[in-house]
């Protein structure tokens, strides 16, 4: 059987940056500190949400190192490690310390748009040549292309495959990927705003956005579904239901960095092509927040 220690609510980090677009390791600390404490069970590094693509190799080194001294052994590490050259992928796996690193993300081949069997070859390749277990990432609206449900299956066969994290937002293929799946196999939701239902379908956690912003709320909401306790998670699903939304309202992590920054957890600030969300989702989320905490 496998094992999968990624269950629960993991946090997608943000990568925070000074007004000079340096990154700004202490506001880091701060806030895998500020998840870990309100509830978060994982942490995932160099995600989508970090903006890994505008980070160098030594920053990205330097994020990593950052996250796993403050998180010092108290949650799995999940690190994002995707690409769509599959042999240069491989050569970063080779090439990387795993120390302290308890699974890595790897995304579909994005802009290639390879079909089944190209993906399935490639996440097999990864597989086979990654120390650490692979959790597959679906996201059809970043990479143009969608991992199907039947392919998904095939590769949770693999001894080194042990999760998926799905965010093509098709129920329908969800629910397939659940019903036919292995029984060591597990989903992750992909998508904030579907984690509640996906959860009552039978997926093990999420790797959130939210998390970043407003860790206690949805972190309770997580671990009630795990507990079978519906009845406490669907009015915290439906209170987090607009600020899900808004987040991703004007770009990813866009949202999330300006809410953090109203709450003086990091400065609103990225990296081209990525920049600010406009005026009315700012005071959209300033609003949003101080409904879902009763201010």
């Amino acid at each position: 059987m496998k094992n999968n220690p990624f269950v629960g609510t993991g946090v997608a980090l943000i990568t925070p940056f000074n007004e000079d677009f340096s990154v700004d390791y202490k506001s880091l600390e701060n806030i895998v500190e500020f998840t870990l404490s309100n509830g978060a069970d994982f942490m995932v590094a160099l995600g989508t949400t970090s903006e890994a693509p505008t980070l160098t190799q030594e920053e990205k080194n330097n994020v990593l190192k950052t996250i796993v001294k403050v998180a010092k052994g108290r949650c799995p590490i999940m690190l994002g490690m995707g690409g769509n050259n599959t042999m240069a992928l491989l050569q970063n796996i080779k090439n990387q310390d795993f120390t302290d690193i308890d699974g890595i993300l790897s995304v579909v081949p994005y802009y290639n748009k390879p079909n089944q069997r190209g993906m399935k070859a490639h996440f097999e390749a990864v597989a086979d040549n990654s120390p650490v277990p692979v959790i597959l990432y679906n996201v059809p609206g970043r990479v143009g292309v969608n991992l199907q449900a039947s392919t998904c299956v095939e590769l949770a066969k693999h001894k080194n495959i042990i999760a998926v994290k799905e965010a093509s937002g098709n129920l329908q293929q969800i629910m397939e990927i659940l019903r036919d799946k292995p029984s060591d196999f597990d989903v992750l939701s992909g998508d904030d705003g579907l984690t509640q239902p996906m959860m009552a379908l039978g997926a093990k956690g999420v790797i959130s956005v939210a998390a970043n912003g407003y860790p206690d709320v949805f972190c309770k909401m997580v671990k009630s579904m795990l507990n079978d306790d519906a009845k406490t998670a669907l009015p915290l699903h439906y209170k987090m239901l607009n600020m899900n939304s808004l987040i991703f309202a004007d770009g990813n992590p866009a949202g999330i960095k300006c809410l953090m920054a109203q709450q003086n957890l990091c400065k609103n600030v990225l990296r081209l092509p990525l920049v600010t969300v406009n005026d009315n989702v700012k005071n959209d989320l300033e609003k949003e927040y101080k409904i879902l905490y009763n201010k």
